[in-house]
């Protein structure tokens, strides 16, 4: 059966909608809730998380690289289970099953009946990093779902010209302001998108501005941050395109940016931008696959990571299941049961996939990164392991100190996950924690001169430059870890500062 013919013998809402196909994307949003409950339980806190558990210990309007919003959460879920890590991530669970089943509701909004919805939240959730980023709390996971929210909010408005959607997708995105500043570059694509293809009176309508002004008003705090402390999220875009090139740069762009939807996303996805494009009852949403185009070339030509406009999957992987089964009511049966298995085939193999992602096997099972590259791409598995190991070679160099040294010293670490670490787990037995990297630096100097440091992974060209003494005392070198943070880091005690902090901090400060 096609999706036209499915949505003929359906049930239509009392808005003229297609009845939504509750048991079936419920039964899916349930198997993709079931795989992320299972992947949070596992392993250990990924580094991110743990920095943003001593952001959250450090309250502010504003942070280098991301807003309050995450820290703050990460703050309340570990005070509600303290050192608990798949209670931190329950948040981001019940987002990531929201996001599926918003994938579906969207294609109903498009007039996708049943068939459509649940291929759409199929789609969704057989995308390794749609579904998988929502195993841990990240910045990443959050943006992504308030996207989808603030998508599905503006489809709406386009069938029913209710303003108040308006409103309340601003309000979504003054939130979001708060996560990452990504979600403006959206609006300048619907922005663009609508006056081009239209409907032009979106960017008329005076309850936007409105929700513009709630933005503006909502990110000033930040602003001020930021400008009080040199812009570092400007900065950081130097950073990240550094980071890109790891992953092949602009070149590998596009091919990264459809692979992150997997097999079956990866065909609706490139079908959603047709669709959107040239289907005739999609036409009024054109200006959706305008945006995401627009968003393509912004963050190609910025350097951007190839995730950031994740957010708009869902809309045009729904467009993309809408469009698919219109396409398949104009072919003869014999070649719409050809194109139903296919389909169906295609999802199967997805769906296996995931399933084949979802890290389900024991640490002693996981084989460590063949390169670097290797490492960035599943930083997020390898990014969870070597806390111990720091630990344990951070307390012996501490424990080597004279009981004198031990009494004003420091620990320093060269990178920001290094430091979080310690300030989650030893933070009660250990001296008081210091890093030049990233946001963590922005957490404190070392005070004035003190007579021993705790060097962690810090370059030995530094140390022997600033330090009369300096000596290798343990050895970090996680079997599974992620390198410079939990492989091949050297731990070195150094004594005999030459200069005050004020003069040498500035030089081992990095993003």
């Amino acid at each position: 059966m096609t999706d036209a013919e499915d949505r003929q013998n359906l049930t239509t809402s009392p808005e003229g909608r297609p009845a939504l196909a509750v048991v079936g994307v419920g039964a899916v949003a349930a198997m993709a809730l079931a795989v992320l409950l299972f992947s949070a339980s596992r392993y250990d806190y990924f580094g991110d998380e743990l920095y943003f558990l001593a952001a959250g210990r450090r309250p502010s309007f504003g942070y280098a690289d991301q807003g309050p919003v995450v820290p703050m959460l990460a703050r309340l879920m570990d005070t509600i289970a303290p050192g608990n890590f798949f209670v931190l991530r329950l948040p981001m669970v019940a987002l990531t099953a929201l996001g599926v089943v918003l994938c579906a509701v969207i294609a109903r909004e498009l007039g996708g009946g049943r068939i459509a919805q649940i291929f759409a939240a199929i789609a969704y959730a057989t995308s390794p990093f749609l579904l998988l980023q929502g195993k841990m709390l990240t910045t990443n996971a959050v943006d992504t779902v308030l996207w989808v929210i603030i998508t599905w909010l503006v489809v709406r408005w386009v069938r029913t010209r209710r303003d108040l959607l308006l409103l309340c997708a601003a309000l979504v995105t003054a939130v979001d302001m708060q996560v990452k500043w990504l979600i403006p570059f959206f609006w300048v694509g619907v922005t663009v998108g609508s006056l081009i293809f239209g409907p032009r009176e979106l960017v008329r309508r005076p309850l936007l501005w409105l929700g513009a002004a709630i933005v503006v008003a909502a990110t000033i705090p930040s602003l001020i941050w930021q400008a009080r402390h040199d812009w570092p999220q400007l900065a950081m875009g130097k950073v990240i395109i550094g980071e890109q090139d790891i992953l092949g740069g602009r070149l590998a762009f596009i091919p990264l940016a459809v692979q992150l939807v997997g097999y079956f996303g990866a065909v609706l996805l490139m079908y959603g931008v047709w669709a959107l494009l040239c289907h005739t009852s999609l036409r009024p949403y054109r200006f959706l696959g305008a945006t995401l185009l627009i968003l393509v070339a912004i963050f190609l030509m910025i350097g951007g990571r190839v995730y950031y406009m994740a957010g708009m999957y869902g809309v045009v992987l729904a467009a993309g299941a809408v469009g698919l089964g219109e396409s398949a009511g104009l072919l003869d049966p014999a070649s719409r049961r050809w194109v139903t298995g296919a389909g169906a085939a295609l999802a199967a193999v997805a769906t296996g996939f995931v399933l084949w992602s979802t890290p389900w096997r024991d640490a002693a099972q996981v084989r460590p990164p063949a390169s670097t590259s290797e490492a960035a791409i599943n930083i997020g598995v390898y990014g969870e392991f070597g806390w111990p190991e720091l630990i344990s070679g951070v307390t012996k160099a501490y424990d080597s100190l004279t009981p004198a040294e031990r009494a004003d010293a420091i620990i320093v670490t060269n990178t920001y996950w290094q430091a979080s670490a310690l300030d989650q787990f030893e933070r009660a037995n250990l001296p008081p924690i210091y890093s030049p990297s990233r946001g963590f630096r922005y957490f404190g100097s070392p005070p004035g001169t003190t007579s021993a440091v705790v060097a962690v992974g810090i370059d030995d060209d530094f140390l022997h430059w600033d330090f009369d003494n300096c000596a290798p005392v343990a050895k970090v070198d996680s079997r599974i870890g992620y390198p410079c943070n939990t492989q091949d880091v050297t731990v070195w005690t150094c004594t005999g500062l030459r200069h005050p902090w004020s003069e040498v901090w500035p030089t081992w400060m990095h993003l």
